[in-house]
């Protein structure tokens, strides 16, 4: 298992440059990249030529663009800025040679636009899901859909996710599975199943402390092993499952934000491998 870092970990407290610098400098294989804004900002001063060399000078590797926010359930003029966004980050992962954008489906705000049908929303996915496919198969890029575990969130569980990823039926599109998303709304191990398996495109890790189902934010994300999810239960199907890609370190803890960067990166790498180790002892991590 290799090891990657989101960059959602440190985005207030570091550059998309500290951040290259840091996880090179301790031994992670991948980034994910922050392409709403960190990537943004480094545009500013760099280009995406300088970021290319980067990565061809470095051990670190791109893993994703994160993310393509919100692309279900859209107006009409809004998807079609989605669409566009989404062929900007085309381009981008052609020039980086990054493999996957995350795309993240849509929150719903009940008391300003009522109520929308799970059949709605599934349809709205997969109409765009399969027209982004169509866009990324030339590119080689593969998409992967970040289900969100929050009731405001129109895909919020590993199981509705994956019934739109199967419908969508192609080769290119799968999913993030992450710990605190598969907890937060109660997602449930036996939903994921050998038929699954080959959907799973990346794997992000962290933990959560212990509220109630629905009540879990970003901000209650904690190191993992420092939490209530049962991140053990999660590698061995994972392991059943031989998924031995990558995990991916993503934390949204404010008080984190507040630590020095470089010490953030380096304590997630530390707690991730303590949680990885009984699983996957065969690191693969650069040093």
């Amino acid at each position: 298992m290799k090891l990657s870092f989101n960059e959602g970990t440190t985005f207030e407290s570091a550059s998309l440059q500290q951040n290259l610098e840091y996880c090179e400098k301790h031994g992670y294989d991948f980034i994910e990249i922050r392409s709403i804004d960190q990537l943004k900002d480094y545009l500013k001063e760099y280009t995406l030529d300088d970021l290319k060399a980067y990565f061809d000078t470095h051990h670190i590797k791109p893993l994703s663009l994160n993310a393509l926010c919100f692309f279900n359930n859209r107006t009409k003029e809004d998807e079609e800025k989605i669409i566009e966004e989404f062929k900007e980050y085309l381009e981008i992962c052609k020039k980086i040679d990054c493999p996957y954008i995350c795309a993240v489906p849509s929150n719903i705000d009940v008391t300003e636009k009522g109520k929308t049908l799970t059949e709605e929303v599934n349809a709205s996915c997969i109409r765009v899901l399969t027209h982004l496919s169509d866009l990324a198969e030339p590119y080689g890029v593969k998409i992967a859909i970040e289900f969100i575990g929050i009731q405001e969130n129109t895909v919020n569980t590993f199981a509705q996710a994956y019934s739109i990823v199967k419908a969508v039926d192609r080769d290119n599109v799968g999913l993030v599975y992450d710990t605190f998303q598969f907890t937060g709304m109660g997602s449930r191990l036996e939903d994921v199943t050998d038929e699954t398996a080959d959907k799973l495109f990346i794997f992000h890790i962290n933990d959560v402390e212990g509220y109630p189902i629905g009540q879990m934010r970003d901000s209650d994300r904690v190191w993992p092993g420092h939490g209530v999810i049962d991140l053990e239960a999660h590698l061995k199907r994972l392991k059943e499952l031989n998924y031995d890609f990558v995990a991916s370190v993503e934390l949204f803890r404010p008080e984190y934000y507040q630590m020095n960067p470089e010490e953030v990166i380096k304590k997630a790498k530390e707690t991730t491998l303590e949680v990885l180790e009984k699983y996957y002892i065969k690191h693969a991590v650069h040093n």
